[in-house]
Order: C-alpha cells, then structure tokens, then sequence
C-alpha cells in the first residue's frame, strides 16, 4: 500500500534525487557541500552510532568515493540541514574529507522529522530501543493509528506495538538492549517488574549468559519469591476488627461522665487526665460488677 499522498510525494522527491541525478531538474540539486555547512538534524531519533562500523563505512568512502548523497534543506543561504545520511556525514568527518555530495530538497519544515523517521526505520539502522521511540514520535506527532504506522513503515501492527512495550522498561535495560546485551525477546519478559528487579535480572542474563527460557524460569522464581513474601507480610501485619456494639451501653455511661473513651479495630481506649478519672473510672466499675 502507498505510503500516503504527502508523504510518498515527499520520499519521492529523496528517491529521484537519488537515482535520477542526471536529469535537468535535478541536475543542480546534488552538489558538493563544505562538510561545516551541514548541521545536524535537531529531531534525528538516531542517538547511537556503531563506532568499528562507522570506520568501516569512513575507509570505503576514502577508497570508492560516496556512492549516495546525502540529503539536505537549505535553512539559509549556505547553510542546510541534514535530512538523511548521518552515517555518510559523520564518516566523512571521521576522513578528514571536507565536502561532500548532497542532494537538496524544498520541504517544508514541519515534514522534517517524518521523513528523518521514515527514512531511518526503513533502512533498518536504528536498534531495537531507538526504533521504539522513532514509532512513539511517529504516533505522537504525526497523530496517527497504529494501523496507519504499520502502513507506513511496512512492519506488522503487532511488531510495533511489542517494540512500543519497551519503552516501558527501565533506562538501564534500555540501555543494556541499545547496546545489543540482551534481546527485545529478554526485554518483553521484563515488563512488569520493579525497576531493582530488572536491573537484577538483566544483570544475571548477561552474566550467565541466560537465554529467552531461562530467563522467563527465573523471572517466574522471582515473581512466585515476591509474592509468598508479601502474603506472609500481609499475614503479620493484618489486624481484626471487632465488633463493639455489645460495649455501646459501657462506652455511653463512660463518656456521660465526661470521660474520653474510644473503641476501634483491636483495641479499647480510656483517657485518664486527672484523679478524679481515675475515680469515675473505679465507681463505674464497682457499680458494673
């Protein structure tokens, strides 16, 4: 299915800036830009970047040359922002090379960050926790439906919703699943647990080098350990409550006598502030009995 009218159009636009360099329209689109006159896209949702292979791409550049151009809007004369191709920038930094070929397109600002999303998600560079926040921006930004992400994207709607779980776990296992440490598959088993716990189980996957199984074995322990902890805390510390109907009379005549008497859950209260309660006290005692 297509992407959607303004977007496709807009992808469009990236692809045969690409692929079509030669024609007349776009012939004086794709030039060589000083590498310092590129800044960087503010929105990009891509934060990690493989450093060996970052390398790898830096000496291929330097050997074969840049085979795709990256892709820029002008915000100012002489100055642009990056669209796409972060990984070619930054290796071309990382070469000391101090131009580079780019492709420049009039968009409109507020499509920026779509097309930076679109275009990461679909060339499969982000990881797992990345991918996750660039659908939570999609979604939250660009007000759209699950369905309408997964039509986008072209990902099931039910890999989507699984990758969005895991922005519910704690920053360490983000960072531990950012990092290729552990798997989504270990992460998704986390969900629900307190922050220590994740941090305790995700420490022991890496450690032991547990598998998805495993893990769900001792997450199950841990859960079955908590929960007989807190019976057995529960169990401490319930009280009864009484019924104090029987003592109404006893409470009414102690009070008319302007005593300060309470009767709650598990236990009978009389205030004593003087003597002379001490003496109401023993008189409606000697009457009672």
């Amino acid at each position: 299915m297509a992407l959607g009218r303004g977007l496709g159009e807009l992808l469009g636009e990236v692809e045969n800036a690409y692929n079509n360099s030669n024609t007349e329209t776009n012939a004086n689109l794709i030039i060589e830009l000083p590498i310092n006159s590129i800044k960087p896209n503010p929105k990009q949702p891509r934060k990690i970047f493989d450093e060996d292979k970052l390398r790898e791409l830096s000496e291929s550049i330097v050997e074969h040359g840049l085979l795709q151009p990256i892709t820029v809007i002008e915000e100012q004369i002489g100055e642009y922002i990056l669209i796409s191709g972060e990984r070619r920038l930054r290796a071309h930094k990382l070469a000391n090379i101090e131009t580079i070929k780019a492709s420049i397109i009039d968009i409109e600002n507020f499509k920026l960050r779509e097309l930076a999303l679109i275009e990461n998600i679909q060339r499969d560079d982000l990881n797992i926790v990345e991918l996750a926040y660039s659908y939570a921006q999609l979604l939250n930004e660009h007000n759209i439906t699950h369905d309408e992400l997964s039509k986008k994207v072209f990902k099931s709607r039910t890999s989507i919703t699984n990758t969005l779980r895991l922005l519910q776990l704690s920053s360490y296992v983000q960072q531990m699943l950012a990092n290729n440490k552990i798997s989504a598959g270990h992460g998704k088993i986390l969900l629900g647990l307190s922050e220590d716990d994740q941090k305790k189980v995700s420490d022991s996957i890496v450690g032991q080098k547990l598998s998805v199984r495993e893990t769900e074995s001792l997450v199950r322990e841990l859960k079955n350990s908590t929960e007989k902890k807190d019976n057995l805390k529960n169990k401490k510390t319930k009280k009864t409550n009484y019924d104090f109907k029987p003592l109404e009379s006893a409470l009414k005549t102690l009070k008319d006598s302007d005593l300060k008497v309470k009767a709650e859950k598990n236990y009978f209260k009389i205030e004593i502030n003087s003597q002379e309660d001490i003496e109401k006290i023993s008189n409606y005692f000697r009457n009672t009995f």
